[in-house]
């Protein structure tokens, strides 16, 4: 499994792998459930590769920062319950798995979300975040 195959799906929660590209409607499968359930025209879906965190330097795509909380978390964020529930901790587990992300743009819900979605792709068996270089040259051949 791919990021560029995992999508977020406005207004529903989790991820969803995507199972078909092929015909309309496109099916996507609930990471979680293993629920499978159509796509439509009016779902908004975005691709996990295409997000990128706000940092003081510049944006950062989500698949380093998801690689730099596996450096700190390499399992799953056991503590995701106790983070989440506090602003500070969240915060502060913020600042400690990506020091330079920008304060001000960064809300909470989407730290939430950060939380959330690593231990979702880490309990679905996802290893490495970021596509190699090698996958790439394979995909343009």
């Amino acid at each position: 499994m791919k990021l560029t195959d995992v999508i977020s799906i406005s207004g529903k929660p989790g991820l969803f792998k995507l199972i078909n590209r092929t015909r309309a409607p496109f099916t996507a499968e609930d990471l979680e459930s293993g629920r499978k359930q159509p796509l439509f025209a009016r779902d908004n879906i975005v691709s996990l590769a295409d997000i990128s965190i706000y940092t003081e330097e510049g944006d950062k795509p989500l698949a380093e920062v998801f690689e730099e909380i596996k450096a700190k978390y390499p399992e799953i964020v056991a503590d995701e319950a106790a983070i989440i529930a506090d602003k500070t901790k969240l915060r502060g587990w913020m600042a400690e798995v990506l020091p330079i992300y920008d304060k001000e743009r960064v809300h909470d819900s989407d730290i939430k979300k950060l939380v959330k979605w690593y231990n979702i792709l880490r309990k679905a068996g996802m290893e490495a975040f970021v596509v190699q270089e090698d996958d790439q040259t394979t995909a343009q051949e």
